[in-house]
């Protein structure tokens, strides 16, 4: 990405915000650079907002990061707490990023402040992530709350957000490959970078992860002599009757089934309630069970309706998720298992550099047809052969998603379930036309 040039992933729905991103993409020569030197001058200079932050609860991982974060949200909010959360990537608006206790930031008041760390910042090398961390530290320090939800960007040791010092709690969701231009092909090297977040005397709290994972988790545990609270060891989180059952050292909770779908979604939010019971925070029974019911999270299993859906027939079903990578595919395949009683048709655009192959690998067995495509306002879109070629030749070229939807409704007749998946960026894109 030439860093002159504003591509969608970055854009905002408001004009003064798009200007100012410009102008800061302009002062570094790479978008992503892991490191917090800059970040911690910059924040000096700014009278270290960080450190007048409500309590923290820090979340990192390579799947599940953003839901995780819904959930926390969600039972902080029934439990009557004021929630701050800031988060990344947005799919349809820049300001999706920072979510104040009265709702996401205003593009004013966004803009004002982009623009006084700006200033403050007078030209000097910094990456656009960690001038929009500052920008949210700052207006989390002027807004009183309870809960400061922060989703890590990527990786964790060195990402802005673990500017940090002592969070009330960590979580540390499912880890597996991606981004390995920044954290390298090998998991344990991954869940180091993540294990990164882990500070002494913070309560640490991780889900499902494969053993060599939990091993390098732990391990990191044990060097910052902190509390490891590890699924189906310290916590439990399984189906009982019409919902689940939570349990920890501090008791067994009843829960509802939660509104985000998918099996996964009980691990994250396992992790969620794990977490916020050890953050030293005090939430009642029923906020768990609310919070589970009102969680909401664009992108991710989400049903949809409206210009798209029209494409189809009345009584097919339209659902579209933000799945990317080879450990999300393994996860959303799981859930492709109870969608058995019609057939399923896949359509698929992804993101350049993310193994494609990998991730489609445990989705064709579920499919009946698959689709390749590539929106012209998706960020870095792999070719629709490129996607072809990754699932071995079986995906047939759908142009774009209306494209793809009006050819499937054509030749097929009999009710379906199709989804849409394979990168955020398509998420927004399709978000941002519905």
């Amino acid at each position: 990405m030439s860093t002159a040039v504003m591509s969608s992933r970055e854009r905002s729905l408001d004009p003064r915000v798009d200007g100012i991103l410009e102008r800061l993409l302009r002062l570094y020569p790479r978008a992503i650079d892991l490191s917090m030197d800059r970040l911690l001058s910059l924040l000096a200079k700014l009278g270290n907002p960080e450190q007048r932050l409500a309590p923290v609860l820090h979340v990192a991982g390579t799947n599940g990061k953003g839901s995780t974060c819904a959930f926390a949200r969600a039972i902080a909010e029934a439990a009557g707490l004021h929630v701050q959360v800031y988060t990344s990537p947005h799919l349809i608006d820049f300001n999706e990023r920072i979510r104040l206790t009265d709702g996401l930031v205003h593009h004013r008041r966004l803009a004002d402040t982009l623009e006084q760390v700006e200033r403050v910042n007078d030209g000097a090398p910094i990456t656009v992530f960690e001038v929009i961390t500052a920008a949210a530290f700052l207006l989390f320090a002027a807004d009183p709350a309870d809960l400061c939800i922060l989703e890590v960007g990527l990786g964790g040791r060195g990402d802005a957000t673990n500017i940090i010092a002592r969070p009330a709690a960590c979580g540390i969701t499912s880890i597996s490959i991606d981004h390995r231009d920044f954290l390298g092909d090998r998991l344990t090297g991954i869940a180091a970078e993540k294990s990164g977040i882990i500070k002494s005397g913070v309560p640490v709290v991780t889900g499902e992860q494969k053993p060599e994972v939990l091993a390098v988790i732990a391990d990191f545990a044990r060097a910052k002599g902190t509390t490891l609270l590890a699924r189906d060891r310290d916590w439990q989180i399984e189906p009982s009757g019409h919902g689940l059952r939570f349990t920890d050292a501090a008791g067994s909770l009843a829960l509802p089934l939660p509104s985000l779908s998918g099996l996964h979604q009980h691990d994250n939010a396992g992790i969620a309630i794990a977490a916020l019971r050890a953050s030293g925070l005090t939430f009642p029974d029923a906020a768990f069970q609310r919070g589970l019911t009102q969680v909401e999270w664009a992108g991710r299993m989400q049903r949809l309706d409206g210009r798209l859906a029209a494409l189809l027939p009345n009584d097919w079903e339209l659902w579209l998720d933000g799945a990317h990578n080879p450990g999300a595919g393994v996860a959303l395949a799981r859930h492709l298992k109870d969608w058995a009683d019609r057939p399923l048709h896949l359509v698929i655009g992804m993101k350049q550099g993310k193994d494609a192959a990998e991730f489609l690998k445990p989705l064709l067995p579920y499919a009946k047809t698959v689709w390749a495509v590539a929106e012209p306002d998706q960020h870095l879109a792999l070719s629709v052969d490129e996607v072809i070629a990754a699932s071995g030749g079986i995906a047939r070229s759908g142009g774009t998603v209306s494209q793809a939807l009006r050819r499937l409704a054509a030749e097929e007749t009999a009710p379906a379930r199709v989804l849409i998946c394979g990168s955020l960026y398509l998420a927004g894109a399709i978000l941002r036309g519905v």
